[in-house]
C-alpha cells in the first residue's frame, strides 16, 4: 500500500502483551512476579507504539502481511494516523491501569487474580491488533478475541449476577459480529478487496441499494460494541465486574473498539463521499443524536456511580459516532480526538469509584455526602474530568467538543450543534451534583476517612493531570491534534 514501510513493530505490539500471558499463568502462585510481567509488559508495549509515532507522523506507515489467502485478503497490519490514536490510548492507559489494578486486587481482596491480569493482557493484544489491523479480515479476527477475552473479566466475581451480565455480553456482541461478518463478505463481493483505504474502497459501480445493505451491516455490527441505542443495554450490565474491568470497557478496548470500527468501516471502507452522494449520513447522525440525549437523561435517574457512569458513557460514544456522520473535516478531527480524551478522562472517573468503593465500601451517590472531604485528592480528580466530561476548559472535553461543534456548523447542521451544547448541560446535571455533595455536605461519623493506597491514588492523579494537559496542549507528547487532523484531512478529501 501506498507510503507502508515494512516494519516488525506492528507485529511487536500486538505480540508482547500475549506473550505475557503465558508468563503471568506460569508465575500465578506469585503474586510479584505475576504483577512485574504484568507491568513490564504494559510498559514494553506503550514503548513500541510510542516509538511508531515519529514515522507516522512523517507520513510513512509501519507495516507487515503475514500471510495472504488472496488479492486483497490477508492477515496483515499497518500503522496510520487514526489506528495511531487508538494504540496511544489503549497502551498509555494500560500501563495505568496495570498499576491500578495491583492496587485494587489487594485493596478489595478479589479471587482469581491470576485469570484477571492474564485475561487483561490477552485484551491488550487484540486491542492493538484492531487499532493496527490493515484490513477487514485482520480486524474481524482481533475484534472477535476480544470479544471472548473481555468475557471472564466480566464474570470475574462468579456471582449469579456476574453470570447473567456475561451471558447478556456474549449474547450482544456474539449477535453484532455474526452481522459484522456478513457485511464484511458483502464487501469482498462489491469491491474485490477488504484493504482499508482512506477515503473508501467502494467502486464507481456501487448502487445505492448495495451500499445501503452495507451501510446497515456495518452501523448494526459495530453498533452493539458501541453502545448505540437500542444495542446499548449490556453495558450498563457489565457493571457488575470489578472497576478496572469498567475501566477496560469505558475507557480502553471494548466500546471504543466498536467506534473504531465505524471510522474504518465510514472513513476507510465505505467513503463519506460515496456516502454524501447517497445521503445515508443522516440515518447514522439521527441515531448517534438520540443515543447522546437519552444516555444523558437516564444517567439522572441511576443512584449508583458506575451505573452514571456508563449511561454517560453511552452518550460519549455517540459524540464520536455523531462526529463520524458530519462528513466534515473539524467533525472528524473532534471524534478521533474525543476517542483519546473521552478514554483518559472517563478512566479518571472509573478509577475514583473504586478508590471509594475499596477505601469506603461505597457504591451509591447518595451514599457519598462528605466523602470529598475525607479523600480531596480522589475528589478532586473526579472533579477535573466531571468538567472535561461536560465541555469546560482548560479540561482535553472542551477541546473535542470544540471541533465536534465546529463540524456541525460546517455543514450547517444546527441541530446536532444544539444537541452537543445540550448534552454539555445534562453532563453538568448529573455530574455536579456529586461533586457539591462530596465537598459541602457534611460526612457521616462511619464515613472512612483517608485516601486510598497509593497504588490507586497516583494512577488516578496522572489520569486527571493528563485530561488537564491534553486540554491545555492538545499535541502534548503523543501529538493528538496532528494525528486527528491528518487522519480527518486523508478520509474527508474534497467533501469536508
Amino acid at each position: 500500500m501506498e507510503n507502508s514501510v515494512f516494519s516488525y513493530l506492528p507485529l511487536a505490539a500486538v505480540l508482547i502483551s500475549a506473550v505475557a500471558v503465558v508468563f503471568i499463568i506460569l508465575f500465578g502462585s506469585r503474586p510479584n512476579l505475576r504483577e512485574a510481567v504484568t507491568l513490564a509488559a504494559a510498559a514494553g508495549k506503550l514503548a513500541i507504539v510510542f516509538s511508531m509515532l515519529a514515522t507516522v507522523l512523517d507520513g510513512k506507515y509501519p507495516a507487515i502481511t503475514l500471510f495472504s489467502l488472496s488479492p486483497g485478503v490477508g492477515l496483515a497490519l499497518r500503522v496510520d494516523e487514526a489506528g495511531l490514536i487508538f494504540a496511544l490510548l489503549a497502551s498509555a492507559l494500560w500501563l495505568v491501569t496495570s498499576f491500578y489494578s495491583i492496587g485494587y486486587m489487594r485493596g478489595s481482596g478479589e479471587k482469581r487474580q491470576t485469570r484477571f491480569f492474564a485475561s487483561f493482557a490477552l485484551c491488550l493484544s487484540a486491542t492493538i491488533g484492531i487499532a493496527f489491523s490493515a484490513n477487514l479480515l485482520t480486524f474481524y479476527l482481533f475484534y472477535e478475541i476480544l470479544t471472548v477475552a473481555t468475557y471472564p473479566l466480566v464474570t470475574h466475581k462468579g456471582t449469579p449476577e456476574a453470570l447473567k451480565a456475561g451471558r447478556k455480553y456474549l449474547v450482544y456482541l456474539i449477535t453484532g459480529g455474526v452481522i459484522l461478518l456478513a457485511g464484511i463478505a458483502y464487501t469482498y463481493q462489491v469491491a474485490g478487496t477488504l484493504d482499508f483505504k482512506p477515503g473508501g474502497v467502494m467502486p464507481d459501480t456501487v448502487g445505492i441499494s448495495q451500499l445501503a445493505v452495507l451501510f446497515s451491516l456495518f452501523l448494526i455490527g459495530f453498533g452493539f460494541k458501541s453502545a448505540v441505542m437500542p444495542l446499548h443495554s449490556w453495558l450498563p450490565s457489565a457493571m457488575v465486574a470489578p472497576t478496572p474491568v469498567s475501566a477496560l470497557l469505558h475507557a480502553v478496548a471494548v466500546v471504543k473498539a466498536g467506534v473504531f470500527g465505524l471510522v474504518r468501516a465510514v472513513g476507510f471502507v465505505l467513503g463519506p463521499e460515496t456516502l454524501a452522494q447517497f445521503g445515508l449520513a443522516g440515518i447514522m447522525s439521527v441515531v448517534a443524536g438520540f443515543t447522546v440525549v437519552a444516555a444523558s437523561l437516564l444517567a439522572f435517574r441511576q443512584d449508583n456511580l458506575k451505573a452514571r457512569l456508563a449511561y454517560s458513557t453511552i452518550g460519549h460514544l455517540s459524540y464520536i459516532v455523531l462526529g463520524l456522520s458530519l462528513f466534515s473535516a473539524a467533525g472528524w478531527t473532534g471524534a478521533l480526538m474525543h476517542i483519546f480524551n473521552h478514554g483518559v478522562m472517563k478512566i479518571t472517573l472509573f478509577f475514583c469509584a473504586g478508590a471509594i468503593y475499596v477505601t469506603a465500601h461505597l457504591q451509591n451517590i447518595s451514599q457519598l455526602d462528605g466523602i470529598g472531604r475525607r479523600m480531596p485528592w480522589t475528589m478532586g480528580a473526579f472533579t477535573v474530568a466531571a468538567l472535561g466530561l461536560a465541555g469546560v476548559p482548560p479540561v482535553a472535553g472542551f477541546i473535542s467538543k470544540w471541533h465536534l461543534v465546529a463540524g456541525t456548523l460546517q455543514h450547517q447542521q444546527f441541530v446536532f450543534a444544539v444537541v452537543l451544547l445540550l448534552s454539555g448541560l445534562f453532563n453538568a446535571g448529573y455530574f455536579f451534583p456529586i461533586v457539591y455533595r462530596a465537598f459541602f455536605k457534611q460526612p457521616a461519623e462511619s464515613l472512612h476517612s483517608g485516601e486510598a493506597r497509593r497504588l490507586m491514588l497516583v494512577p488516578i492523579l496522572v489520569a486527571a493531570g493528563l485530561s488537564l494537559l491534553l486540554g491545555i496542549y492538545p499535541d502534548f507528547l503523543v501529538h493528538l491534534y496532528n494525528l486527528a487532523e491528518s487522519a480527518a484531512r486523508q478520509v474527508i478529501g474534497g467533501i469536508g
